[in-house]
């Protein structure tokens, strides 16, 4: 068993819900945030003593982890490194907003042991971001990235949202041009995904989103307007400068294993996979739901196919102590006739064209 590990820690607080967003998450007030981060240090207490393998990435998401505070995120680092064996040069990430980034106090968290910081920016173009309700201008993000660089922050991401009604490929570049005019490390990349239960799913028939085909054309634009500014694609989604890509996120696709603390967060460890419910409650009590067993076959083939170097024949042997099935290389023979797939004698992958329909392709292979 590999003994390295990841960690994700769960912030669930917002200063206000994004219209788009199903994450688990809450409007903060001081005595809630106090009562969750002592309830965030008694779990990792919990779950440092459940193993003594090394951690190689920790990351803090949310909602939004800079409404906890710097010293609570300070403090709930410090606490990790104590219960917890911390590899020299893990990966330690937080994500923040950058409406509320501008007074953090950077030097601190990079002092602590943070190396890493994710920006929900979504679009460097205001008329967007009004739709999205979010807070923060584009010169407010160029303004705290910069910030954040002079204080020491050496990786930073943000995130880039496509298919939002009236992005045109016009405004896309232009955000894109945006990421690298500030020099950022990574990027990742997500099409608008309407999720039940918020507000845009609830008033999608008068958004004038996207269809199916006009997405497909703002993704493939921006994988190659990414590549020509320097971002190569490592995952469906996430692009990055040459060795800067998230450990944390490939931690997930390549099947290895990690503890999620928060309600809501998922874990892999020890072979099996369980989630905190959508609750505080069961939080706090430790309320666990089993998931079932985690790492076969299917599911290797699933995640690792996201990735853009796929599936490598070798290391599949290597795992699973057998060649890959003949049936899944028939069939992946037939999807590189049509474009969707890279084949080779080391291995497969999805291409560009086969990342716009992977669900579809993945499950028909598995």
């Amino acid at each position: 068993m590999n003994t390295k590990l990841g960690l994700y820690i769960h912030i669930p607080f917002c200063n206000k819900k994004c219209p788009y967003c199903d994450f688990f998450s809450k409007t903060k007030n001081s005595e809630d945030i106090d009562f969750y981060t002592n309830e965030l240090l008694k779990s990792i207490k919990y779950w440092g003593n459940k193993t003594d393998r090394v951690i190689t990435s920790i990351y803090f998401g949310g909602g939004t982890p800079n409404m906890l505070g710097v010293d609570n995120l300070c403090k709930l680092l410090s606490a990790v490194y104590k219960n917890f064996t911390v590899e020299k040069n893990a990966e330690i990430t937080t994500e923040l907003n950058p409406t509320y980034s501008d007074s953090i106090d950077f030097k601190k968290l990079l002092k602590t042991g943070f190396n890493r910081l994710s920006f929900g920016m979504q679009s460097a173009n205001d008329e967007e971001l009004k739709f999205l309700n979010r807070e923060h201008t584009s010169e407010e993000v160029k303004s705290v990235i910069k910030k954040a660089q002079n204080d020491g922050f050496k990786n930073i991401s943000l995130d880039l949202m496509l298919g939002i009604p009236k992005q045109t490929k016009s405004s896309l570049t232009k955000s894109i041009k945006f990421c690298k005019d500030c020099n950022v490390e990574h990027i990742s990349a997500y099409i608008l995904k309407v999720e039940e239960n918020t507000p845009f799913y609830k008033n999608q028939s008068s958004l004038n989103i996207p269809d199916s085909d006009a997405q497909a054309d703002l993704y493939l634009l921006a994988c190659e307007e990414l590549e020509k500014a320097g971002y190569y694609q490592y995952e469906i989604s996430n692009f990055s400068k040459k060795g800067f890509e998230s450990r944390h996120n490939l931690t997930y696709w390549e099947c290895e294993e990690y503890i999620g603390i928060g309600p809501s967060a998922h874990s892999f460890f020890n072979g099996k996979r369980f989630y905190y419910p959508r609750s505080f409650k069961d939080f706090y009590n430790n309320n666990i739901t089993e998931d079932g067993f985690g790492g076969d076959e299917k599911e290797y083939i699933m995640l690792n196919l996201r990735l853009a170097k796929g599936i490598n024949f070798k290391d599949f042997e290597k795992r699973f102590s057998k060649k890959i099935s003949g049936n899944i290389i028939s069939k992946a023979k037939l999807y590189e006739r049509n474009g969707f797939i890279n084949f080779s004698e080391n291995g497969i992958n999805l291409t560009g064209k086969g990342f716009l329909v992977s669900n579809y392709i993945i499950a028909d292979l598995i």
